[in-house]
């Protein structure tokens, strides 16, 4: 039989050990989820019902969230009641609803005048659709605005959210060329959004690496080509002078290079009837939608990550 004084010393000992190599919590794992993204709904016209079936074919997955990309077509008045009357619809979507920006929404505004009024109605939609920090719809999800940043202030609708390990962002760059304007003296608005992008995917990235992230997925109108041969221009032709991409690609390529996730790039640029595929390169992938929909699932943990419903993924090295 153990003497009491030892059997008090082991007792100690044994406490001391427990005390010094806490049992390590079982981490839970990061569960699957999908979500929808919407094309541009009013490339070809102004049919609302495009959008409403849209928004009820992806509701009825029961999404995390839907990403909606344009509010209007380019025939379509640039007026505050248009803008009212699609905020509301989005707004009575049952899951969580964010809006990324078209071009089609404010670059080609103009006044009564004729002349343009693009960064006045740029900044009411701001004020319409990005007044808080958090999503549209009856269920609301906490983001983050670069609007946050005084520096930056003006740039509501560019925002970011965490769901399952994947950081979702939004990034106004629209599909007209970026929006630059060949004619001299009319870039301000480029210029200054060039900078505040710049900064946002920095901090995209960042977070995105500091934070552990499995993915990092960014949605815009336009197609910044990042896929595209080094060299490549996203011009149609020489008479415009510059590239209003080529900025943005070259930091994307740079980050996700750095980056151990995956990288997944959804625009709007794809042609009518063309089957939507997830195209990889590398950890960089790419879908691209016309006016529908498609439902995005993500199964964390696993080597694709990204995978689209009843479309094909295809993987090329």
């Amino acid at each position: 039989m153990m003497p009491l004084r030892a059997h008090g010393f082991a007792m100690a000992v044994g406490l001391a050990a427990l005390t010094a190599c806490p049992a390590q919590a079982v981490q839970p794992a990061v569960r699957g989820f999908q979500f929808g993204v919407i094309g541009h709904s009013f490339k070809s016209g102004p049919d609302e019902s495009v959008l409403k079936r849209a928004i009820a074919d992806a509701t009825l997955i029961a999404p995390a969230f839907i990403v909606a990309t344009g509010i209007k077509a380019s025939t379509e008045p640039c007026s505050d009641r248009l803008y009212a009357q699609r905020r509301a619809l989005l707004n009575d979507a049952a899951p969580p609803m964010i809006v990324s920006l078209a071009g089609s929404d404010w670059s080609a505004c103009v006044n009564s005048i004729g002349r343009s009024n693009a960064i006045e109605r740029l900044n009411r939609l701001r004020e319409l659709f990005y007044a808080d920090g958090e999503s549209l719809g009856e269920r609301r999800l906490p983001m983050t605005r670069l609007s946050a940043s005084a520096k930056f202030r003006s740039y509501a609708e560019n925002a970011h959210w965490e769901y399952g390990k994947v950081l979702f962002a939004t990034i106004n760059l629209p599909a007209n060329n970026n929006h630059f304007r060949a004619e001299a003296g009319r870039n301000s608005e480029y210029e200054d959004r060039l900078v505040a992008n710049r900064a946002w995917l920095h901090r995209l990235f960042t977070l995105a690496e500091r934070q552990k992230m499995q993915g990092l997925v960014l949605f815009s109108d336009g197609d910044v080509g990042v896929q595209a041969e080094q060299g490549f221009s996203l011009l149609p032709s020489f008479q415009s002078k510059q590239d209003g991409f080529a900025e943005p690609r070259r930091q994307i390529r740079a980050m996700a290079e750095k980056f151990k996730g995956k990288v997944l790039l959804v625009d709007t640029q794809s042609g009518a009837g063309t089957e939507p595929a997830i195209v990889w390169r590398g950890n960089v992938g790419h879908l691209s939608l016309a006016a529908e929909w498609a439902e995005v699932r993500v199964a964390p943990g696993t080597a694709a990550l990204f995978t689209l419903k009843g479309g094909s993924a295809e993987a090329t090295p």
